[in-house]
């Protein structure tokens, strides 16, 4: 006796018809009716009363279908038991430097087995795949809301200024913003990231002066590349800051209470991801 008979034998029950059987599962009538009576003969006993207008089952036939269900939903959990662990798709941006590393690592260790995919994606496209299931979670910096999606607090990022290393106010342990006032600023374009660039031009306005703006180009390391040559501040996170390698710029915080921006992690509203509990207790202790 097989899987597969048992299966078809379901199936035919289920449905007391041959052809439509059949095309459930895929294949040909023909192939479903040598499978059944195969099993028959096994069993010795005939399992479907076939007429010309309807095909039921025999009382050899009722005693079975439980019992083949069963054995098909023991077969089913034993897979299950073996199986890998789904991996966790999760959503990153530039940015998270040693917040990631530290989040990735503390996650291995409550859960070794699952595998962990890190997709890099401009914040609306990760937001709408969360939305739509693509992704299971994804980092997030103080977003609008979002339908379908729910943004769980995690932690506040503050911003240093990266200025060249030979400017002046590089050596100095903190500045504020409006020591600043004299220097182009290279920032990103709006569209890309409006609630870091509000707060960086609201902090320069509200020290009184507009900044003068630096050129825009298409990377940070490309901007840092510029800053290292030529007298232009922009901000990056921290946490990135520490893990980034420029001899020729200095990265400088500023003054309390600084600029920052909150981190969270976005999931479906709906339904809870896979392994929500874990990864937000490896957030909790990434920084220990």
């Amino acid at each position: 006796m097989e899987l597969r008979q048992l299966s078809y034998f379901v199936t035919v029950a289920e449905e007391l018809h041959f052809g439509r059987a059949a095309e459930r599962l895929h294949i040909v009538q023909s192939a479903v009716s040598q499978q059944i009576q195969r099993l028959e003969r096994e069993l010795g006993a005939e399992l479907f009363d076939r007429s010309p207008r309807r095909v039921r089952l025999t009382a050899a036939g009722e005693r079975l279908l439980p019992e083949a269900r069963a054995v098909l939903a023991a077969a089913e959990w034993a897979r299950a038991a073996v199986a890998p662990p789904p991996g966790l798709r999760l959503g990153t941006s530039t940015g998270l430097g040693e917040h990631l590393d530290r989040v990735l690592a503390a996650f291995t260790r409550r859960a070794p087995d699952v595998p962990v995919e890190l997709v890099s994606l401009p914040v609306a496209e990760r937001l709408a795949q969360v939305a739509g299931g693509q992704l299971d979670a994804a980092f997030v910096r103080a977003v609008e809301p979002v339908p379908g999606v729910r943004v769980l607090p995690l932690w506040s990022d503050p911003l240093v200024a990266a200025l060249p290393a030979a400017h002046p106010l590089a050596a100095r342990s903190e500045i504020g913003v409006e020591e600043l006032a004299g220097l182009p600023l290279a920032l990103t374009d709006r569209r890309t990231n409006p609630a870091l660039v509000d707060l960086v031009v609201g902090a320069c306005h509200e020290a009184g002066f507009e900044p003068p703006p630096g050129p825009v180009n298409g990377s940070l390391q490309d901007t840092l590349a510029t800053i290292g040559t030529r007298p232009l501040w922009t901000v990056v996170y921290a946490a990135h800051a520490r893990v980034l390698h420029t001899p020729r710029v200095a990265f400088v915080p500023f003054r309390a209470p600084g600029l920052a921006l909150s981190t969270g992690l976005a999931v479906r509203a709906s339904t809870p991801p896979p392994y929500l509990e874990e990864l937000l207790l490896a957030c909790g202790d990434h920084e220990n």
